[in-house]
């Protein structure tokens, strides 16, 4: 089986929703939903409003994304 492609783009976070989902706001002006990464959300890293993160995506799916890095 092979690893399916992912795009990583940066992107402002800005809004918390629940379950650990948030609004983020890409650099093409994209607004998408996305959720942590499930090492981040082991480790506790929090995200706020504002931060700036890295979002990974698939090529099927363009309005979820998964936060993978935290600036």
């Amino acid at each position: 089986m092979t690893k399916e492609k992912t795009v990583k783009i940066d992107g402002v976070v800005t809004e918390a929703l629940p379950n650990t989902m948030f609004r983020v706001e890409l650099a093409d002006e994209r607004k998408i939903l996305a959720t942590l990464k499930g090492k981040m959300r082991r480790r506790y890293i929090r995200i706020f409003p504002g931060d700036k993160v890295q979002v990974e995506m698939t090529r099927y799916d363009k309005e979820r994304g998964r936060i993978v890095y935290k600036y």
